[in-house]
């Protein structure tokens, strides 16, 4: 184990642990509710997790938080496993809350019949308020002081389905002064009538979260069950219901959740997103969804390399997103295959060019020693870039325009002579000679340019759709701006380009590829996209642009 960097509060606990004997190895748990797909904040928990496992020889176990059959769904189960496995990482026993339900049952019992817990018949409404306020004690009511035998009865009828949802619930006899609210006779059991994802009709009575999460960590022997910060108020109840039971003495441990800006990190919320149409997918790339980002082309490193870099703390804040962009530039910029794709194109024909065609030789990645090169064609017919060439060139313009000359990426130096518009007054063709001795590599012209163009031989050129994303949200911190977060959804988010041209080397790369389209940003295939019609997601820009943008 290294000890190069310093250890967070938890890895500390953990050493701690170790060398008192308290466990002899570690065994960590990721606990999904499978009503959703994962975020960014959930991949936090996973990395947290799985690494501190790795980190400390242990292992860790995935548990579907399924006790609620109403919300889930075998989809996001399977998004789940697909997404955990993705950033890298393997589970030692795949575990569902739903696998423990005889056993929940049976401890519910136990606890009835130790005087602990209670059938209650009353409303929701009627329970909230004799719960009291966080400075007012709460009340008790009849129904707390039924007999172990009546309530055993209850429990069981409960289990049979005589009772209506919402007729009946089980709560702990725990007290009503406790200034914790969630410890004042907390519900562990409710009526709820749904088909299970797992279990089907054979249950119609549910234990709630509180109740099944410390049960479920003991009977699997968790010795560090992680949490956010939100539970901490939950943990006396933990540490409640595994001392009565006597079971597995888990432990539950707190850490900051991830905040971010320009995104949400609610599941409800997102959900909305998808189901009212404002995104088409979970996996939408503009989605802070695992998924979304996978299919933006985010890559599993990156997304690691963001966790570790943003730590575990105790203290919630807000991380900013371009921090996740950083790191996604970084790791592409070592692996992404350069690309020459041009996508507002304006003809270029080279007069003295009198060859048909030849092959020219351009670097893969000049970040990656062992990358290569791939032969590109070149022809005298050409695409260029629209923006690079200016009627009446500045003082400062090293670009394309009347008598300038500039240099073709891994081609020629060229002249232009001169232009042609259409009868809107748009540049439609230009004219320009080459020079045969300032072919890249080879070069014994003696011209020096300033400015290097990049093109596509437009009798090879391949036809590409490129999506361009930028941040969901215009604000930085949606999730407390005033009103309906729904408001701030940045109308620019996704802009399409239809008509763009690409190397025909795109008809051979594998569709898993990163690529740096040069001067344009890095990108990445979609799902949807096919070789009779390449779509690709901008990943990210070269630099920050969204920033700049926000500065003016």
């Amino acid at each position: 184990m290294s000890e190069e960097k310093s250890l967070n509060f938890i890895e500390e606990i953990i050493t701690n642990d170790l060398a008192e004997g308290k466990c002899k190895s570690i065994l960590t748990r990721f606990p999904p509710e499978p009503n959703g797909y994962l975020h960014i904040g959930h991949a936090k928990s996973i990395c947290l997790n799985f690494g501190l496992a790795t980190r400390f020889g242990g292992a860790t176990n995935l548990r579907f938080d399924d006790t609620n059959p109403t919300t889930e769904e075998t989809e996001y189960v399977d998004s789940i496993k697909a997404d955990v496995q993705w950033l890298g990482f393997n589970w030692v026993k795949e575990c569902y809350a739903s696998d423990y339900f005889d056993q929940l049952y049976q401890y519910a019992i136990q606890l009835i019949e130790k005087g602990v817990a209670y059938v209650d018949d009353s409303s929701p409404a009627e329970i909230a308020l004799q719960k009291g306020t966080p400075t007012m004690a709460g009340t008790g009511n009849d129904f707390r002081n039924r007999s172990i035998a009546e309530n055993l009865a209850l429990f069981n009828e409960m289990k049979e389905g005589k009772y209506a949802d919402g007729a009946k619930v089980l709560r702990a006899k725990i007290g009503l002064s406790s200034p914790n609210m969630h410890m004042r006779d907390p519900l562990l059991y409710r009526i709820k009538r749904a088909t299970h994802h797992r279990t089907g009709d054979t249950w119609c009575i549910y234990p709630m979260y509180d109740f099944a999460h410390g049960q479920s960590d003991a009977i699997e022997n968790i010795t560090h069950s992680i949490c956010t910060l939100e539970f901490i108020p939950h943990r006396p109840l933990y540490e409640w219901g595994i001392e009565q039971l006597g079971i597995f003495p888990s432990k539950q441990y707190e850490f900051a959740r991830l905040n971010m800006t320009y995104t949400i990190m609610s599941k409800r919320k997102l959900l909305q997103l998808v189901t009212e149409g404002h995104v088409s997918s979970w996996d939408d790339p503009r989605m802070p969804t695992i998924s979304g980002m996978r299919r933006r082309g985010y890559t599993p490193e990156s997304i690691r390399d963001f966790c570790e870099r943003i730590g575990i703390a105790k203290r919630e804040n807000i991380i900013d997103f371009s921090l996740l962009e950083f790191c996604v530039r970084e790791h592409l910029n070592k692996i992404a295959q350069r690309r020459m794709v041009v996508t507002d194109p304006v003809k270029l024909i080279i007069t003295n060019y009198a060859q048909a065609e030849e092959m020219l030789s351009s670097e893969n990645n000049p970040e990656d020693t062992e990358g290569g090169v791939r032969q590109v064609p070149f022809s005298n017919e050409l695409w260029i870039e629209r923006d690079d060439f200016m009627e009446e060139p500045t003082k400062k313009y090293f670009r394309l325009g009347p008598d300038l000359m500039v240099r073709l990426k891994s081609a020629y130096i060229i002249k232009c002579e001169r232009f042609e518009k259409d009868a809107a007054g748009n540049v439609q063709t230009i004219y320009a000679t080459y020079f045969d001795n300032s072919k890249s590599g080879a070069d014994t012209s003696g011209l020096h340019v300033k400015g290097t163009l990049h093109w596509v031989s437009a009798k090879h050129a391949v036809p590409v759709v490129l999506n361009e994303y930028d941040r969901l949200f215009s604000v930085e911190d949606v999730a407390n701006a005033e009103g309906d977060f729904k408001e701030y959804i940045n109308p620019n988010s996704l802009n399409t380009t239809t008509i763009a041209w690409g190397e025909p080397a795109f008809l051979n790369d594998a569709p898993e590829m990163r690529f740096q389209f040069l001067r344009k940003g890095y990108f990445y295939q979609d799902t949807i996209s096919t070789k009779d019609k390449l779509v690709f997601n901008r990943t990210v820009t070269l630099k920050d642009a969204w920033a700049k943008e926000q500065k003016k």
